[in-house]
């Protein structure tokens, strides 16, 4: 059963190795893991980008270790580089409070939220801009204003001398108290507006104050920080007209009434939400220079997250790798490429691979990661616990077979010396304990045991696949040679391969079998003797995929490039490249 993902944790750099791993880069990244943390680094934690087995189990089980973090994909998300701070503001709220946020967090856009922190929408300054313009054309709708008198006491920081219904939400039409008492209603009563619905500004002007209080308006604003005659307030009173006073002028008061509105009519309804798992990747080709400034991020519930903007795509990703055990981006966690790698540590071919920075690369020509990593505590003087050393041991024997690999070297067994030394453990009976663990075939439906320890490679620009596993003996592989072969098959096609290939290991004799699926021109070439299943081959003291197979695989990718080989019908290449 694959395990569910898990996200990249913020600020902690993940040591993982190739997918569909081996005991070596589990091991690798264990051990690496340990020996950051002995040198006083902080922040890094071992992690996998595939399932483990039966061998790997019993080697975790064998040192008390934990199976790695489970990374499925690391490609950045969009919750890696969205504002989780968000600034917003109700329904309920008015321009002015809208514009102060905007001024004092210095953001163009703010999400509009209902009850339960659901978006609504989202207001910004080119919307506001839009509404607060005056329209020449259209006096009477500058003039208008959606709001109530105890919002407009808030944007105006207003006294109340008098107020009634101060929460009723209305339609108010502003006007300046400046023409003579003579002419001073008749534009209102032009424009049909009845008093009930007009808010007067004036100054001390005492006649059109009274006048306000006859025609019996909904409110005055008395502006300039200017007393109120008590008998003005008394008749305000009587007639039920709302009085207020404030420090501003006349002209920045009506601004300001304005900006009491509540902010239906600045909302931004039509607005796009995305979900905190998008890919950055497929999120920038939608992200044009016509698209919205910013994006509100929300769960499938709807509750608002967080916010993007475009400025937010230019921020680099926390998300941090060491890749142990492998070097090529066809081999690496999915998303690899587009986070740091800011190490690698192996001990295969060099793969192409690029970084934007220098990185730490420690590439040695011996037969496993594990014993990379021990050689560097060797160098800083440190000693590893004895689990982490079993861990270390049990790493470079799988990869090495107990030291009978083509890819051993004498440093591998100082190096297992010397770690059998702290963990207090004998390598056969570790061996012993390891290859017995059980069988891939046996524990693994055909399918499953075609991807254990998979590896995609490209030579001459094919791509292609070997996998490996390892058994005591060839009887389990024959029981299920036919269902293996034609899941052989299917991964071939699945992952779009020229050919795919397993090779199959017999631990004790030291010798392997290879089944292949794929281009005829290529099977063909294969100079190994063919045994009784149809191409599967015989290959006597083949046991290393990174040293004996993938260069004798290359090396008929080669001749057949060089002679031309004839193409696939329907295919214009020399050669059949699938995918």
């Amino acid at each position: 059963m694959t395990p569910a993902p898990v996200a990249p944790a913020a600020n902690t750099t993940y040591i993982v190795g190739h997918r569909n791993p081996d005991a070596d880069a589990i091991c690798s990244a264990i051990a690496y893991a340990a020996f950051k943390e002995q040198r006083g680094e902080k922040g890094y934690a071992p992690a996998r980008c595939g399932n483990s087995n039966a061998r790997i189990d019993t080697i975790l089980q064998r040192f008390n270790q934990p199976l790695p973090h489970y990374l499925s994909d690391v490609s950045p998300r969009v919750r890696d580089l969205m504002v989780t701070d968000i600034i917003s503001v109700p329904e309920s709220a008015t321009c002015a409070e809208a514009l102060e946020l905007i001024d004092r967090h210095g953001v163009n856009v703010i999400p509009v939220t209902s009850a339960g922190r659901r978006a609504v929408g989202t207001v910004s300054l080119a919307h506001m801009g839009g509404f607060f313009i005056p329209r020449i054309k259209e006096p009477r709708q500058t003039r208008q204003v959606h709001t109530s008198l105890d919002r407009i006491v808030r944007a105006l920081d207003a006294k109340v001398y008098h107020a009634v219904d101060a929460h009723r939400l209305e339609e108010l039409y502003i006007r300046i108290g400046a023409m003579d008492i003579g002419t001073f209603w008749k534009i209102s009563a032009r424009e049909k507006i009845s008093p009930a619905q007009s808010l007067i500004i004036v100054g001390d002007r005492r006649d059109v104050q009274l006048r306000c209080i006859e025609l019996g308006i909904r409110a005055l604003v008395i502006s300039g920080n200017l007393p109120v005659a008590e008998d003005v307030i008394a008749q305000a009173r009587e007639r039920g007209v709302s009085i207020l006073g404030c420090a501003h002028d006349t002209a920045t008061t009506a601004w300001a009434v304005r900006t009491a509105a509540t902010l239906d009519r600045v909302i931004e309804r039509k607005f796009t939400t995305i979900n905190p798992d998008t890919r950055v990747a497929d999120l920038r080709k939608k992200f044009g220079v016509a698209s919205a400034h910013a994006l509100l991020v929300a769960g499938e519930d709807g509750v608002l997250q967080g916010i993007l903007t475009k400025s937010d795509l230019l921020r680099p990703v926390n998300t941090r790798l060491v890749l142990v055990d492998h070097n090529e981006m066809t081999q690496a966690v999915s998303g690899a490429e587009e986070v740091t790698i800011t190490e690698i540590i192996d001990h295969h071919r060099l793969g192409a691979l690029n970084t934007q920075q220098p990185i730490l690369f420690i590439n040695e020509p011996v037969g496993s990661t594990c014993t990379i990593v021990a050689d560097l505590f060797r160098r800083e003087h440190l000693k590893p616990s004895p689990e982490i050393a079993g861990i270390m041991m049990a790493g470079l024997i799988s990869d090495t077979l107990l030291l009978n690999s083509p890819t051993t070297t004498p440093k591998d067994g100082v190096i297992l010396n010397w770690l059998s030394e702290i963990a207090g453990v004998d390598p056969r009976k570790l061996a012993d304990e390891i290859f017995s663990s059980g069988s891939v075939i046996l524990a693994n439906p055909p399918e499953r045991v075609v991807r254990s320890d998979f590896k995609i490679y490209e030579e001459e620009g094919v791509r292609f696949a070997v996998s490996q596993v390892e058994e005591l003996g060839f009887g389990n592989f024959w029981q299920h040679a036919r269902a293996i072969a034609a899941a052989l098959q299917d991964l071939r096609d699945s992952e779009h391969l020229a050919f795919a290939c397993l090779l199959v290991t017999d631990i004790n004799t030291q010798n392997s079998l290879l089944i292949a699926k794929g281009d005829p021109g290529l099977i063909q070439r294969i100079s190994y003797a063919h045994v009784e299943q149809d191409e599967v081959f015989d290959l006597p003291g083949i046991v290393s995929r990174k040293k004996q197979l993938i260069p004798y695989l290359s090396s008929l990718l080669k001749e057949m490039a060089a002679d031309g080989a004839p193409a696939r019908p329907g295919s214009a290449a020399p050669f059949a490249k699938r995918g």
